[in-house]
């Protein structure tokens, strides 16, 4: 048990008895802990304790069980995302992912400050499927997968068109296609935008414009990525996929 002053970010809300709940916040210094707030409805923190949001909690913070809010200040709604269809769409997938990364309890600062940057940009506007895609890209090494999408994993060259080959977990130059007839078939172009979401600052990011034909081949790229490394598709992920599905309906 530790007395503690930590940022953190409400990733969940669920109903806990009758009239209490559990919160789980991913701190800044704890990882995720889950909160125990007892009569809800009428708690003075009620407002404050609500989904994308961000504050500064004075806690009792707990190795197992439940944690325990004592004041909160600095309070911040992610407003955008809050009221925009779209973006909570994205961002909900966004906060499953982190949540999945790690294990409740453990202590990554890195990926806090990371999610806390991207919901930053998606909240003031920026393409959410570009931001997603910079997230599952940055994130992937926390699955154990260590991507490298800039050289031939045979000879090194990078100055070469690319695939990848999951037969060899890295990137082929066209000289090497011939090792993996298997291998993604992936246009050139989609690997070298891949790689550089993949190296990207968001400090120094200003603004990316890629076309929706792109979108999508990066996307179904991400997909497979993700259905080879993680083989796991969270309820967010999938609200996404049928919602692309109804606006390439509604096009039709």
């Amino acid at each position: 048990m530790e007395e503690a002053i930590t940022k953190g970010l409400v990733l969940y809300s669920r109903p806990y008895k009758e009239r209490d709940r559990l919160i789980k916040i991913y701190t800044e210094k704890y990882g995720k802990c889950q909160f125990f707030i007892k009569n809800a409805a009428i708690s003075k923190f009620a407002a404050s304790l609500q989904t994308f949001t961000t504050a500064e909690l004075i806690a009792t913070i707990n190795d197992s069980g439940f944690s325990f809010v004592h004041d909160i200040s600095e309070v911040k709604h992610y407003q955008h995302i809050l009221e925009d269809f779209e973006a909570n769409a994205y961002a909900s997938y966004v906060v499953s992912l982190a949540d999945i990364a790690i294990e409740d309890g453990e202590y990554d600062s890195a990926l806090y400050s990371f999610l806390i940057q991207v919901l930053n940009m998606i909240d003031i506007g920026k393409d959410v499927q570009i931001m997603t895609n910079i997230f599952e890209l940055q994130i992937l090494s926390r699955f154990g997968a260590g991507l490298n999408l800039s050289e031939c994993v045979i000879c090194g060259r990078k100055d070469l068109p690319m695939d990848y080959s999951f037969s060899y977990n890295a990137c082929l130059c066209k000289e090497h296609f011939d090792k993996d007839l298997r291998r993604l078939h992936v246009q050139p172009n989609v690997i070298y935008m891949a790689n550089k979401f993949l190296n990207i600052s968001l400090e120094v990011l200003e603004s990316i414009s890629v076309k929706e034909n792109m979108k999508k081949q990066l996307r179904n790229f991400i997909d497979s990525l993700y259905d080879e490394y993680v083989g796991l598709e969270t309820n967010a992920k999938k609200f996404i996929n049928n919602m692309d599905n109804w606006a390439d309906i509604m096009k039709k």
